[in-house]
């Protein structure tokens, strides 16, 4: 752990493992402040892995006039694009038009100011496209004859969570997952010891440990506003409205690499996306929910509603026999009394509570914006710590993003074939297409995960199909896996491509080859 500005066990105890958490551990360990994470799952176990999935300015957001928050997007795209370009690519999308939509001349206007709301070096503009003739057409029925392109991003959101968790231990931080923190009071200052927070952690095999804190961080997601209650019960601050977000995944739909962005005649979005090489991902609904967010999942109205929306615009239908993989999310976004789940802020809020030893509270936010949340974040706590670090995380590469050099370049993102046929030729050795997905998923950590590796014979035990001894135990030791689940749906998503009884055949490997303590 970095060195304290408090003498407390750490400065700064955030609660909370998806990439709001993470993405303050990263900031404020690598401003030299001590930091300790819980999470009471697996990192980015909830909301931070059921998103749709995009690096994107929100384009539908200028609707409801948010052009901060598409701006400040916009800007955020790219520096998260150059940081790490193996988990992130740019992505074209097409838009069909149809009669009953927004006049044509309305949505020119639309991409123009999504072109120009922030500089973009990476991205091409928007054009009309003539879907007669451009190979997105093919797929579509013969009614969407013109339509437009336009850019954004995708993103492997799960391993963005832990990229940013690898990051903050580089610096210093503890990250504790599968630990809840049951308890914390805010002990006053006395004997010349500072206030501060008191909080209670216990592990999953029960034990307990008592970590005092200068700061307290609330990122806890949709728990957000039911943690603030029991850390500060007179705090009144914003409250949250959680919103339901489903999708599915149906086997590839067309063969070409752009996505789609479908309009319902209701005014909803929904996205196709190529998904996995041999899939299609469509989402998202928004739905206000009630329940515990830990037990969210998609029900047979979603999935009807999904089917239906595309196949109003496939000319092959799509049913719900189609689905072969769904995940629902609930985002904890700020209640902002919009009648409608759709319209309601993406835009993040912070909560700070200096009645005694000091609490930020999270609420709302998107993934596009986890940086400069947490870098805003960072820069209200560290002067309460009398740190003057400043931001840093603009200029800095996430971890096995330094493809060609220690800062982040344009080049990383329109060279990442080029980086990925020199790794082909260094691991000659391995299958070229296991190279490939071993680049898109850990980049430079290629190098760590197979340090002293010469033959396939090395990699140890094939477990399933392309999932090797040596992936696993690297999962195991250096990206926080112990189920499953976690490496076969979070720090991939090998589940989609292989049969369904490796999930259980690799809970009990684990479980034979426990890890060295």
């Amino acid at each position: 752990m970095a060195v304290m500005q408090t003498g407390f066990d750490c400065d700064v105890l955030i609660v909370g493992g998806g990439i709001n958490g993470a993405g303050i551990a990263r900031d404020a360990a690598g401003r030299g402040l001590s930091v300790l994470l819980c999470e009471q799952d697996d990192l980015a176990a909830h909301t931070s892995s059921a998103s749709t999935k995009l690096i994107h300015g929100g384009l539908r957001y200028l609707e409801y006039y948010q052009f901060n928050l598409v701006r400040k997007s916009l800007i955020e795209r790219e520096v998260l694009l150059r940081s790490a370009p193996h988990i992130m690519w740019p992505l074209r999308f097409v838009m069909p038009h149809a009669r009953g939509q927004r006049p044509a001349w309305l949505i020119r206007a639309g991409l123009f100011l999504y072109d120009v709301l922030a500089r973009r070096e990476l991205l091409p503009g928007s054009r009309g496209v003539d879907l007669t003739t451009h190979p997105a057409g093919k797929p579509l029925k013969g009614e969407y004859a013109r339509g437009f392109v336009y850019s954004d991003g995708w993103v492997d959101d799960a391993r963005l969570v832990v990229l940013n968790a690898i990051a903050a231990r580089e610096h210093g931080a503890t990250i504790l997952t599968r630990t809840t923190c049951t308890a914390v009071r805010r002990e006053p200052a006395q004997g010349g010891a500072p206030a501060h927070w008191r909080a209670t952690l216990r592990g999953q095999n029960g034990a307990e440990r008592t970590v005092r804190a200068a700061l307290l961080v609330n990122a806890a997601g949709p728990w957000t506003a039911a943690f603030l209650h029991g850390a500060a019960p007179q705090a009144q601050g914003k409250t949250l409205r959680l919103i339901k977000g489903s999708h599915i995944v149906v086997r590839r739909l067309f063969e070409h690499d752009h996505a789609y962005i479908f309009q319902h005649p209701d005014g909803r979005i929904v996205f196709v996306i190529p998904y996995e090489t041999e899939f299609t991902l469509i989402g998202t609904t928004d739905l206000d929910y009630t329940g515990d967010p830990a037990q969210v999942a998609i029900d047979s109205t979603e999935i009807a509603y999904l089917c239906e929306l595309s196949s109003y615009y496939f000319r092959q239908p799509i049913v719900p026999d189609d689905v072969v993989w769904s995940y629902s999310g609930v985002r904890p976004l700020v209640e902002d009394a919009a009648a409608d789940a759709k319209a309601v802020t993406r835009d993040y809020r912070f909560e700070l509570d200096r009645d005694g030893a000091p609490l930020l509270s999270i609420f709302g936010g998107k993934i596009t914006t986890f940086r400069k949340l947490a870098e805003e974040a960072v820069d209200l706590l560290a002067p309460l710590l009398d740190n003057r670090h400043g931001a840093w995380t603009a200029a800095a590469c996430l971890p096995g993003g330094d493809l060609f050099g220690e800062k982040p370049q344009n080049r990383a993102v329109l060279g990442f074939n080029e980086y990925v046929h020199d790794l082909q030729r260094q691991y000659g050795w391995l299958p070229a297409r296991l190279v490939q997905r071993y680049a898109r998923a850990y980049g430079t950590r290629i190098h760590v995960l197979l340090a002293g590796k010469t033959a396939l014979a090395q990699m140890g035990e094939e477990i399933a199909s392309g999932l090797y001894a040596v992936e696993v135990n690297y999962l195991r030791e250096q990206e926080w896996a112990v189920s499953a689940r976690d490496i076969l749906w979070r720090r991939s998503k090998l589940g989609l491509h292989l049969p369904a009884a490796t999930e259980a055949r690799l809970d009990a490997w684990l479980a034979a080859h426990p890890l060295a303590s």
